[in-house]
């Protein structure tokens, strides 16, 4: 029980922070330009992440009072196991994308501007030298549900004629725009149901 007198006051303030952080970015995007440069930010994140981390906060108080408690009988430790697993199960594939789509682009800063035709793609500080016609291919791969927790989580490749090949994630915007800019260029779309890169 002390478990749950810790948790409850870092759930409280953690639900505080969010609603502050949103509040204010809710009304300070009245008074701001619509941004044309995508970076792994905050709110793309927790976007991503909302449903994931509610259910591992569902899913790890059951399984911690599992663990602390050892006058469980048979049948309520099975059902507790089986409710932890699944929502566990839920959860843990989308945190795992999410880990793995940070380390692509963390670094990565995405400039696109369709209105003015521009698209370019920054590592660190350096920008990556391409224009449009030098795109060979592009390769989009998103996930075969639309259901599950990590069906937001997608990648576009983009094959230059160098052989170098660009990987942009759903963590620096929503790639459905990008790829219609990129419609003249050979599109390869690919579906899976894990869109590991």
């Amino acid at each position: 029980m002390k478990i749950f007198q810790i948790l409850r006051p870092l759930l409280e303030i953690g639900v505080v922070v969010f609603a502050i952080v949103f509040g204010l970015r809710f009304i300070t995007s009245f008074f701001s330009q619509k941004s044309k440069v995508y970076r792994p930010t905050f709110l793309r994140q927790f976007y991503l992440l909302f449903w994931p981390l509610l259910c591992l906060g569902v899913g790890l108080p059951n399984l911690g009072f599992y663990f602390y408690t050892g006058h469980l009988a048979p049948h309520e430790a099975v059902l507790l196991l089986a409710l932890s697993a699944v929502l566990l199960g839920f959860s843990m594939p989308a945190l795992l994308l999410h880990a793995q789509y940070y380390a692509h682009n963390l670094h990565t800063t995405l400039v696109f501007d369709p209105k003015e035709n521009r698209l370019e793609v920054y590592e660190g500080r350096v920008r990556i030298p391409f224009r449009q016609s030098e795109l060979v291919r592009v390769e989009r791969v998103t996930c075969k549900s639309k259901r599950l927790f990590w069906s937001n989580y997608d990648f576009l490749r983009l094959h230059l004629q160098t052989g170098e090949v660009l990987t942009l994630t759903s963590l620096l915007l929503n790639l459905a725009p990008l790829t219609e800019f990129l419609r003249n260029t050979p599109l390869e779309h690919r579906q899976r149901w894990f869109c590991w890169t």
